[in-house]
């Protein structure tokens, strides 16, 4: 996706180094990519001296040149270096300054090594920096920083623990506009790691509030928002804070068939939304954070827009759902009968007739048919325990 230069600048380069990273590992791409990306890799390891992802991603990948022994020994040498110039500091500090340089000088050794890759020791010295910390906006920067550095190696266990040592700083106090940035961070967490709807709920409330550039462009930040947003909300609820909302009508327009995406299903022109959803699949695949869920979101998908159409009808032949999906009855017929196996779509399919005929349940027959079921394998396990007790 697109990105202004200005927001290019502002976002977090590691995060755009594992991004990188990641195209390489899994996104099989073409000669031509592959050493385009090599070289991007090559040249942040090197303009940060990150030796120790030097090492390993060379082992990993496989380099056609030969390990660079003397530019790894240089690497190391420059990490010491500067390692010991800022232990100086930091005696300095602890000698003659006061507390709040005492702290500076531990920060920026735990950014040194952020920089350089190395990310235990990175949080070792942000939980020492954190206890010369006493302000509640300080101590959530520091957060901040290891959330970002989590998300560089989706350490989901990491980002967790500190999500929830966030929210419970932000009980002591802490400002709004640090608030909303840790919405985002959630947001972008719960996305990662399936819980889309919570996702399209934290993403949608900073809508407005969006300052989060070290993390990705507003453009991309619409782009997950709409995303998890359609699997997520209603009908209702789509067109009133998505469809409808002026920060993402300024934006849709710029990423390639979100547009479509978003506007055909509501629409509820099918045709269109499956050629846009087709457009859509290489930057869903492409996404790190996507990625994992590539096959899981091109289903649920595909539910909402069927359970979509068939809400209009008690039967409806399987010519003319073919005809508005744009695609073939044969097609259709493994598509539609995989969910109803499933319990995805309440529906049945005659086919000697070649019809649909829906078989929607109201709130409170549903809640009964719930019941029944949760109550017969209670039943069931009740029954087995009996006769455990029993032996």
């Amino acid at each position: 996706m697109d990105v202004t230069e200005e927001t290019e600048a502002r976002q977090d380069g590691k995060l755009q180094l594992g991004q990188h990273l990641f195209l390489l590992r899994k996104a099989n791409p073409s000669p031509e990519t592959a050493a385009s990306l090599k070289d991007s890799v090559f040249t942040a390891i090197v303009a940060d001296k990150m030796a120790g992802l030097y090492q390993s991603f060379w082992q990993e990948m496989s380099w056609e040149s030969t390990f660079d022994t003397k530019m790894f020994e240089e690497f190391n040498a420059s990490i010491a270096e500067e390692v010991a110039k800022l232990d100086e500091k930091i005696k300095d500090a602890e000698e003659n300054l006061g507390e709040s340089e005492v702290r500076e000088a531990l920060l920026n050794k735990a950014l040194y090594f952020i920089q350089i890759g190395d990310k235990e020791k990175a949080l070792a010295q942000l939980k020492i920096t954190e206890v010369k910390t006493v302000a509640v906006g300080q101590k959530m920067d520091l957060v901040f920083h290891t959330l970002r550095l989590g998300l560089f190696d989706l350490d989901f266990d990491l980002i967790s623990k500190n999500i929830d040592k966030a929210k419970s700083l932000f009980d002591e106090g802490g400002d709004w506009e640090r608030k909303n940035r840790l919405k985002v961070y959630e947001g972008l967490f719960c996305m990662a790691t399936r819980n889309f709807k919570k996702a399209a709920t934290l993403l949608l409330e900073s809508i407005s509030t969006f300052t989060t550039y070290e993390l990705f462009s507003y453009d991309t930040f619409i782009f997950y928002t709409v995303l998890t947003s359609i699997i997520s909300l209603d009908r209702v609820s789509l067109k009133q804070k998505v469809v409808d909302a002026p920060e993402i009508l300024t934006v849709i327009g710029k990423i390639p068939f979100l547009s479509d995406f978003l506007n055909a299903l509501y629409s509820c022109q099918y045709k269109t939304f499956f050629h846009a959803f087709a457009g859509l699949t290489d930057q869903i695949r492409l996404d790190r954070y996507l990625f994992p869920h590539f096959r899981y979101y091109m289903r649920e998908v595909r539910v909402v827009a069927y359970s979509q159409f068939l809400e209009s009808y008690k039967s409806v032949t399987m010519e003319a759902m073919a005809k508005a999906f744009g695609v073939s009855i044969n097609f259709l017929d493994m598509e539609l009968s995989r969910f109803i196996a499933a319990g995805r779509l309440t529906c049945k399919i005659d086919k000697v007739a070649g019809v649909l005929e829906t078989n929607r349940l109201d709130a409170k027959n549903a809640l009964y048919q719930a019941t029944i079921k949760q109550g017969d394998f209670l039943l069931n396990r009740i029954q087995k325990l009996s006769r455990v007790v029993d032996v």
